[in-house]
């Protein structure tokens, strides 16, 4: 075996391992913000005033995936790998004083500016509030508290890129476990201070950020990269950094700006859409939070040091490893929330303030959802591909695409000219859904044309694997479910139990059919051998 195969395969194992340290701190925050939004579900419900909280919060969280998973990201990570490679740190630090200096100083302007504006904001993101008075001051009240945060945590974002970059995954994964642990202490112990009770989810949301950012500083400090602000805009590194950045905000997330144009239509709903859509958006997003963000994370300053390096064949083995695990997991948790989706809403969120009616409407919209999983995860390690080598435009003309086609497909939805077609909040969901596998397509297709992404070896092993282990988890899970029957009527813990045993016996058949389909776990720590087809 060849050195470059060796070194090769230490990457991919290194990259396996990585993901799985991101995966299981990201599972840990996932499982916490299950445990909030069990709480948010049984404070508020799907109430108008839950409808205000989740707008308020939406906004400078969309603003937040922009900043600190999105286009900043992308665009930071290659210019410092190009900024490491030189060997200098007096060189290093002084690109990331600037670098924070002007974002900081950017978002602090921009955060004012929207605070005050708060009202104006609420009716461009919620026109559907607008004749609810007391529901829409609310939502402006709530959004002046909240919009902070996006400052907070999008210098978090930063800090946690710095550490990706130099192997430090742990942490940042972690950071948003503060988030989950704020809201609930301000939905359990600060609530009953407020008035209305549920203004203090808003100031919950603002601590947690300051939390977040505080809790990356130390370990910044530990290796020397502890940023000092410096106000530049003429820094050649900050320009590059910019260039990058502007256009690869539509790029690398649309379908987040989609999810905002649903939140925006929805607010046109009867009251509870918003709602509805939150909570089945939020189970949709348990795996690609936990494993298509975390193969995302890792794989992009790998992706930009290799492109540092012009060693395009073993870029290639990165991005077709990582679309392997991303159909691993995406197509068994598809139809897992498809099938098990009204379980699922029953055992976590049926209690107290959420309504029999409520698990209804959310168990629509999440199943169509739940259809655009794959896509949204390959949108997550696709776009690392072109923004590794430095390309913004191809992702944005993409970009442009999937939101002009989710626009039209929500107004062909939701605001049919057959009244009989109309499908409410889950035409929302759906659009995005269909728009998501246009974007993963049209970025996978561009990635071919460039010769930046090629099929390794081994994909007919590992689709005939995934076949035999989707086909018999689904056969398990559909008669496994059919026995455990209606589970609303049961105890909170006899839910638990149940669904647990749904999840087990899912898991072990996937497992079982992976196996007998021939998938090995040495097939995952690394390229497959050439002898394997």
């Amino acid at each position: 075996m060849s050195e470059n195969t060796v070194e090769s395969n230490k990457r991919t194992r290194g990259l396996l391992g990585s993901s799985l340290l991101v995966g299981s701190m990201t599972m840990l925050s996932r499982v916490l913000g299950l445990t909030r939004d069990i709480v948010l579900a049984g404070f508020v419900g799907a109430t108008s005033n839950a409808d205000a909280f989740f707008v308020a919060f939406k906004i400078p969280n969309f603003l937040r995936r922009l900043f600190a998973e999105g286009a900043f990201s992308q665009a930071f990570i290659p210019v410092l790998a190009d900024y490491k490679s030189s060997e200098d740190d007096t060189l290093i630090q002084s690109f990331i004083n600037r670098v924070t200096g002007v974002l900081g100083g950017v978002l602090l302007v921009f955060t004012a500016f929207m605070m005050m504006a708060a009202p104006v904001v609420t009716m461009l993101f919620a026109p559907g509030f607008i004749e609810d008075a007391a529901k829409f001051d609310l939502t402006a009240d709530m959004l002046r508290v909240t919009f902070p945060y996006l400052l907070l945590i999008s210098l978090t974002g930063m800090a946690g890129a710095i550490l990706n970059s130099y192997g430090y995954f742990a942490i940042p994964a972690l950071t948003p476990v503060l988030l989950n642990l704020s809201l609930i202490f301000a939905a359990l112990v600060v609530s009953p201070w407020f008035e209305p009770p549920i203004m203090a989810l808003a100031w919950g949301v603002v601590l947690a950020g300051a939390l977040q950012l505080t809790l990356q500083l130390p370990f910044l400090a530990q290796i020397q990269r502890l940023p000092k602000p410096v106000w530049d805009t003429k820094d050649e590194g900050v320009k590059r950094v910019l260039k990058l950045m502007v256009p690869a905000l539509f790029g690398v997330s649309v379908s987040q700006i989609n999810l905002l144009l649903d939140t925006v239509l929805a607010s046109l709903l009867p009251d509870g859409s918003v709602s509805w859509l939150y909570y089945s958006d939020r189970l949709t997003e348990l795996p690609l939070g936990v494993f298509g963000i975390a193969i995302a994370t890792v794989i992009l300053p790998n992706l930009s040091d290799l492109g540092s390096k012009s060693d395009v064949k073993q870029s290639r083995r990165v991005l077709d490893w990582a679309v392997r695990m991303v159909i691993l997991v995406a197509l068994p948790a598809t139809l897992a929330l498809w099938l098990l989706s009204r379980e699922i809403l029953t055992t976590l969120f049926q209690y107290g303030a959420m309504t029999p009616h409520d698990i209804d409407m959310a168990v629509f919209s999440m199943r169509a959802y739940a259809i655009g999983l794959l896509a949204f995860m390959l949108i997550k390690v696709l776009a690392p591909g072109f923004y590794a080598q430095k390309d913004t435009k191809t992702p944005v003309k993409i970009g442009v695409i999937a939101m002009v086609s989710n626009m039209l497909l929500n107004v062909a939805f939701v605001f049919p000219l057959m009244w009989w077609f109309d499908l409410g909040h889950v035409g929302l969901a759906l659009a995005t859904s269909c728009s998501a596998f246009l974007n993963a397509l049209l970025l996978l297709r561009g990635l071919r044309a460039r010769s930046l992404f090629q099929w390794q070896v081994g994909w007919v092993l590992f689709l005939r694997a995934m076949a035999v282990g989707v086909i018999l988890m689904s056969a398990v899970l559909f008669y496994a479910s059919d026995y455990v029957g209606d589970l609303a009527e049961r105890a909170w813990w006899e839910r638990a139990s149940l669904l647990g045993f749904l999840i087990l016996s899912g898991g072990a058949a996937l497992v079982l059919g992976l196996l007998l389909g021939g998938l090995r776990l040495s097939h995952l720590k690394a390229p497959l051998p050439a002898n394997v087809a």
